[in-house]
């Protein structure tokens, strides 16, 4: 009875292990407000203005490939970037298009 229990523990703490995993090797994420300056839906990548104001181009997730469609060069925008666990820059996972209001 002893064995069986402790295998079934040790089973669920596999199980627990291996669906963690994914989690922790997804790194971290961050949120960056900057300007498009130019958009290839076709490689899937953005080009933005960093905050030094160069250009620079980042490769956008499968997770916000549909938001290209909505964006355009000069949008101020709020990216979610996804990092791997060593803190390297990944990829775009969210693009939020920043509403201004209209003087008048």
């Amino acid at each position: 009875m002893g064995k069986k229990l402790l295998s079934l523990l040790v089973a669920c703490g596999v199980v627990l292990l291996a669906t963690s995993l994914p989690v922790l090797a997804a790194g971290k994420s961050h949120d960056v407000t900057t300007e498009i300056v130019s958009v290839d839906a076709k490689a899937n990548t953005i080009t933005i203005k960093d905050e030094k104001g160069a250009s620079k181009t980042v490769k956008v997730l499968e997770a916000a490939v549909a938001s290209l469609k909505d964006v355009k060069s000069g949008d101020h925008v709020t990216l979610t970037c996804q990092d791997n666990d060593k803190g390297e820059h990944e990829g775009v996972t969210a693009i939020k298009v920043e509403k201004h209001e209209k003087a008048g």
